[in-house]
């Protein structure tokens, strides 16, 4: 096994302490082409098995595409949610043990909204929040500025505890995660954001996000249900066990655990 590169490890420092890096370079100019088309097809796909791509609880308007089920219609999204710069990321905040919850994409076509304030946490866990047990990895298939809808967090966010922790107007604090198309954006779970606007005439800003969370929460989505069986006989063993379908889950963070309790 090779050491993390210089770069990846201070992508993975500035993570711990900030609760957010950016990783420039995973993708090369060819690969984002190519599947940002993929994404376009996938799209496609999902809205011709009678699915929307308009998420009216999340967007203001249909000028979002949101595509779910990803990892069941393209072998190209199996490739990236394993992807080695992207997992040891996860794994610095996470541990070894995370589990695959989620991987999305949301297309931002000019005049596109912004949604409501959150973190992928608080969706998940109730309050408090006094560990990192979620993670987004976000690829920038295009090029991502303030301009074309970037993501924009609240700094420090993920160091709060409560809702009431953020203040009176926490969107006042907003700032823009920019970066290159090609890039990856990790975002610790806690970290409160929202979508931006895309305020361009003609420039889309496309990314997908891979969802992942410690092993003891249960996922977003269920793959026993979503991915067809064949396909999950096709998968390799790792990611079978980060999409939880094997029959023995959730032992990983106790056998550790047993592992270092004394014993009588």
């Amino acid at each position: 096994m090779t050491s993390p590169s210089p770069v990846l490890n201070d992508a993975r420092d500035a993570l711990l302490h900030q609760g957010w890096a950016v990783l420039d370079g995973v993708l090369d100019e060819a690969t984002c082409g190519t599947t940002l088309n993929r994404l376009w097809a996938a799209a496609a796909s999902y809205e011709a098995q009678g699915n929307s791509t308009f998420m009216p609880l999340l967007d203001p308007n249909a000028a979002n595409v949101r595509v779910f089920d990803l990892l069941a219609i393209d072998a190209c999204f199996r490739d990236l949610i394993l992807q080695a710069d992207a997992t040891t990321l996860v794994e610095a905040l996470l541990g070894p043990h995370f589990r695959i919850s989620n991987f999305t994409a949301n297309i931002a076509r000019p005049g596109s909204g912004s949604m409501a304030l959150h973190s992928d946490q608080a969706l998940v866990v109730p309050e408090p929040w006094h560990a990192p047990w979620a993670l987004n990895i976000i690829w920038c298939l295009t090029d991502v500025t303030f301009e074309n809808g970037a993501t924009r967090f609240v700094p420090g966010s993920h160091r709060a505890r409560t809702r009431k922790d953020l203040g009176s107007n926490p969107e006042a604090r907003l700032v823009p995660f920019e970066a290159k198309a090609g890039s990856i954006i990790a975002m610790d779970g806690r970290l409160w954001h929202t979508s931006g606007k895309n305020i361009t005439e003609g420039e889309d800003r496309a990314l997908l996000f891979a969802y992942y969370v410690r092993d003891f929460l249960r996922g977003q989505v269920n793959f026993s249900a979503l991915l067809e069986p064949a396909l999950q006989a096709s998968l390799s063993p790792e990611l079978r066990k980060r999409l939880s379908l094997d029959s023995a889950e959730n032992l990983s963070e106790g056998a550790t655990l047993l592992s270092k309790a004394p014993r009588p």
